[in-house]
């Protein structure tokens, strides 16, 4: 497509320009003349919301004070090649070859700016982002869609209400109550917790869960090595404590390992990497080569942890602004999720202050309040010396988007440690929790003895039940 051509249109048609000017930029011209005029027509719409016409062109052309005595006869001698409306125009015909076009250019320029980043002239990007930089110039596409008509969509969007977005649910009934069923696709779900508080027992615990619901799960870790991860979830589904594996038989490892197989599982990878040395374009080679060479496409993907990921677009200088750096990492993991229609689950550390608070708040969140503002849900983990004596965890409720937070804003879960597990515990162990929003206090000497005579009157619980009936522990007993 001539540029002289879609000039030509730009002024001779109204249905071509109102489709097409909203995706035009002047860097997809070559030449001065038009670039020139692009910019007189764009601003001339923008501002009378009509056509400028050739009488216009000149007018503004002989304007114009930022051109040479050349650039100006070129701009004139452009003029002559326009249609001046002597044809019809075939508005279908040109939005598509201007859609050509307009990609065309874009890789070029995509092509141009990556050079531009190999040879270091562009300080702001690292060389990760170049892929993404050419991505988005093949995903330059005209849109048709030009909204949601609330009266005449009416019919689509109530058989929308009637259709069940897919859940992927886990074993833990409160996490599925306050999702009102699981976690969605294409979503990021982060928990937050101090050092210790059990971020890598949940996750691991919630991966081998899956696993066994038939979800094809990857667990990415950047802070253990990969037989760590596998050795807490081994331990969780072959029901042998933590502390004996090392000390297992050999007949005894097959056998289970066998039972387990035989069971109609899903698939489970996992993957380190080292910390702060992958991002969101590693992770998503990772998912192509695994495709390929595995036949294997996740519904889960854990991330251990989000903070010590590093980030596609912004180069590691960027980190000394952390609000920048952290909330560009959970971007583009959201991103991912969209692209891969999988489910994200990840885990950040509280600041200095939410390690000391037995009642963490959003702005507890470690390094960038960028975090809390990007991810689709948001938890707490919270612990102290009386919950561990109770072998639980408190749960808090910072950000929901599937359902209401202040719904049972605060549970607790259990914990076995031995195990690698967490389970559901008696209502009886929620009452003082959940009844009122009264936050457990900060860690004076006043509000311990509150806490402990508050926790003092919980009961561990029995572990609730899931699978038809059975327990997480009764479910893989007999492996």
């Amino acid at each position: 497509m001539k540029e002289s051509l879609i000039i030509d249109y730009l002024i001779g048609s109204q249905d071509y320009s109102r489709q097409v000017l909203p995706f035009l930029k002047e860097e997809y011209f070559v030449s001065i003349a038009g670039k020139t005029y692009f910019n007189i027509i764009n601003d001339h719409y923008l501002k009378y919301k009509t056509l400028a016409n050739i009488k216009i062109l000149e007018i503004e052309l002989d304007n114009l004070t930022t051109l040479n005595e050349n650039q100006y006869k070129e701009c004139e001698s452009f003029l002559q090649e326009l249609n001046n409306n002597d044809t019809e125009f075939n508005v279908p015909w040109a939005i598509d070859n201007t859609e050509k076009y307009c990609q065309d250019r874009a890789v070029y320029l995509a092509i141009m700016d990556s050079i531009k980043i190999i040879n270091n002239e562009n300080k702001d990007f690292d060389k990760n982002a170049i892929p993404k930089i050419l991505e988005d110039a093949l995903a330059i596409k005209f849109s048709n869609n030009i909204g949601h008509n609330f009266l005449e969509d009416s019919e689509d969007r109530f058989n929308s209400y009637l259709t069940c977005e897919e859940k992927i649910e886990f074993d833990l009934e409160m996490l599925n109550l306050i999702t009102e069923g699981g976690f969605e696709r294409k979503s990021i779900n982060v928990f937050m917790g101090s050092t210790g508080t059990g971020k890598t027992l949940l996750m691991c615990h919630m991966a081998a869960a899956a696993f066994l619901r038939g979800y094809n799960v990857l667990y990415i870790t950047m802070e253990m090595a990969e037989v760590k991860i596998a050795k807490r979830i081994e331990s969780n589904l072959l029901n042998i404590p933590l502390s004996d594996l090392s000390n297992t038989t050999r007949k005894t490892y097959s056998d289970k390992m066998d039972k387990l197989k035989s069971k109609s599982v899903g698939k489970l990878i996992i993957k380190e990497y080292p910390t702060t040395g992958a991002n969101a374009l590693h992770f998503k080679h990772l998912l192509e080569d695994l495709k390929i060479k595995k036949g294997f496409t996740p519904d889960i993907i854990f991330i251990d942890y989000i903070n010590i990921c590093s980030s596609s677009r912004l180069k590691p200088h960027h980190s000394s602004n952390p609000y920048i750096y952290i909330k560009s990492i959970a971007e583009e993991l959201r991103g991912l999720a969209v692209e891969t229609n999988t489910c994200i689950i990840s885990a950040t550390q509280t600041n200095r202050a939410g390690s000391r608070n037995s009642d963490v708040e959003m702005d507890n969140t470690s390094d960038s309040w960028g975090l809390p503002q990007t991810v689709d849900f948001m938890a707490a983990l919270i612990t102290n010396d009386d919950l561990a004596s109770l072998q639980q965890m408190l749960v808090k409720q910072l950000k929901n988007r599937y359902a209401d937070n202040d719904k049972n804003k605060r549970f607790v879960l259990g914990i076995d440690k031995a195990y690698m597990r967490l389970y559901d515990c008696d209502q009886s162990a929620q009452e003082n929790v959940m009844e009122n929003d009264t936050p457990v206090m900060d860690n004076t000497s006043f509000a311990m003895d509150d806490t402990k005579d508050k926790f003092s009157k919980k009961k561990t619980g029995s572990r609730k039940k899931f699978n038809n009936g059975k327990s997480l522990e009764e479910f893989v007993n007999d492996v």
